[in-house]
């Protein structure tokens, strides 16, 4: 049968005759078949552009670096070539502006370099001149760190997108910088395998970028973070050295494992050109269930029953608020295959044994709908459905830029306090120009996607905001970001989740890889 609470109902142990009735309520919504993601993520919803960074936010003054000139264009051509070095102003501008249109840079040149030679030659020669460079993937980041701030040298890794190679019996594969996820995730299921990450931004972002910021995606709670998935890395430090940790072991405790410095430094210790990584197995048994609750307080109770009785196979938790849904609705014509309700569970299974699987789902939905505490849903293993249901999911980032302006915030709470933020910020900006406040995102890890909607930017409503948002996410002991970063949005707040000490360590650290501080200037480490 196509729809597994279908098999429920003719299972030889069916329970009491109001659980049948339950559950054909439950079956009686029709999934509605969209695109499970478009081929490209789209990288600018809005028309126009936002006003220069510089302008914006007056407080961040532009270091003292060398000005770009000829002879330094000069020499970018000869190493790469014209075609490789764009300096049209008009070609620039779209590497300037990052993909929500919160921050732009007025970079003069863009590099597109094609291997870790070539990026070794650029970094020697612009950490010798005093040159700031930017370093850039898929720029699908959401905190300002994959754009200049002024007029830094862009390079970017869209020309170094080669899968070097993948391990048929470890799962083990390396890829170049540049290569864009959902391509490798292609690959790598062609083998049997898959990646452990998995991102709505799939379609453009680079698994450089994704590692540079250590990028957590759906699936974090079941397969962790990449500081747990990638083996080893090739990285470039600001002075043209060239550091070899590609290591391709599971282990290997000879000395410090400096890999961990550069995932999640967002570019700024160092430049990394090539990733090893694990892929486990590619699932042979997948389930996805679409769930209608009344309160958050249900959702904590679904997720506690959730690990109990799916245990091992569950590998996605995910919170979506009316007001969320409401996006895909309004902008995509997406509707919710079960009605509406004030929140709903997106349910991912993965696991070996179709009829083992299928029997944990069963359990788990018999007793969610018997106690109350899920009043509707619908649940299914056909690919095309399940892709429907991670639509509605995947899309609300990109739905939420047609509102207008956004502010956005990845924040992580102990997961009693994972809604909280929500509901105190409705009730503190009543103000008229904001007209969407919600929440969705990776109950499992306490991960939730803050947004607060209006036309357009106001440094007012911006006040009321920061650092309100961090103040009440330190005092519940969260971190003011997540699985984003810090980039150049955040610097300034970092405190609130680090210690003077372990800011000053951070600060030691930069210094020692980068003297010059060339490498992503104005992001993560305040200035």
């Amino acid at each position: 049968m196509n729809n597994l609470a279908t098999r429920i109902l003719s299972s030889s142990s069916l329970p009491t005759p109001s659980l049948v009735a339950s559950l054909s309520s439950f079956l009686s919504h029709r999934l509605i078949i969209t695109s499970h993601r478009q081929q490209t993520f789209v990288r600018h919803v809005s028309t126009g552009v936002p006003e220069l960074t510089k302008d914006r936010y007056k407080d961040v003054k532009r270091g003292n670096y060398t000005k770009l000139d000829k002879d330094h264009i000069d020499f970018f051509k000869r190493l790469l070539g014209d075609h490789r070095v764009i300096t049209d102003s008009e070609e620039c501008s779209g590497f300037n502006v990052d993909w929500i249109k919160s921050v732009r840079g007025y970079s003069q040149c863009v590099l597109k370099p094609k291997s870790t030679i070539e990026v070794s030659k650029i970094l020697s020669f612009c950490n010798a001149n005093k040159l700031a460079v930017c370093p850039q993937g898929g720029n699908t980041g959401l905190v300002g760190g994959s754009v200049p701030v002024f007029d830094e040298v862009i390079i970017t890794t869209s020309l170094m997108n080669t899968i070097s190679s993948l391990d048929d019996i470890s799962g083990i594969a390396v890829l170049e910088a540049g290569c864009i996820l959902e391509n490798v995730e292609n690959y790598v299921n062609e083998k049997g395998f898959m990646m452990p990450l998995d991102l709505g931004a799939k379609g453009s972002c680079h698994i450089g970028g994704n590692v540079s910021t250590n990028a957590g995606g759906l699936r974090l709670l079941r397969y962790g973070n990449l500081h747990g998935s990638v083996l080893g890395l090739e990285v470039v430090k600001a002075n043209g050295e060239i550091l070899d940790l590609l290591s391709t072991l599971k282990k290997d405790n000879t000395g410090y494992h400096l890999k961990h410095l550069f995932i999640g430094s967002e570019g700024t210790l160092g430049f990394i050109t090539k990733i090893a990584i694990q892929c486990p197995p590619k699932p042979k048994a997948l389930n996805v269930a679409y769930l209608g609750v009344n309160s958050f307080e249900d959702i904590l109770k679904t997720f506690k029953m959730a690990k109990s009785n799916l245990g091992e196979i569950l590998s996605s938790f995910e919170l979506i608020d009316e007001k969320s849904l409401d996006v895909v609705s309004t902008y995509y014509g997406m509707k919710s295959p079960i009605g509406i309700y004030p929140f709903y569970i997106l349910i991912e299974t993965q696991g070996s044994n179709l009829a083992h699987d299928e029997e944990k789902m069963n359990l788990f939905l018999e007793k969610v709908m018997n106690e109350g505490i899920v009043l509707n849903g619908t649940v299914t293993n056909e690919d095309s459905k399940m892709k429907s249901i991670w639509a509605l999911r995947e899309r609300i980032t990109e739905g939420l830029l047609c509102d207008g302006y956004v502010f956005k915030y990845d924040l992580s709470y102990p997961v009693k306090e994972f809604y909280a933020i929500v509901e105190d910020l409705r009730e503190r900006l009543k103000d008229p120009e904001v007209f969407r406040i919600c929440g969705y995102g990776h109950v499992g890890d306490g991960n939730i996607h803050l947004n607060i909607c209006l036309k357009e930017f106001s440094q007012e409503i911006l006040k009321k905001i920061e650092p309100y948002v961090y103040e009440f996410t330190s005092a519940r002991k969260g971190s003011v970001s997540a699985e984003h970063g810090v980039g150049f949005r955040k610097p300034k707040y970092i405190h609130y989740s680090k210690s003077e000490a372990a800011i000053s360590l951070m600060k030691d650290l930069k210094k020692v890889l980068d003297p010059n501080n060339i490498l992503n200037p104005y992001k993560v480490l305040p200035q």
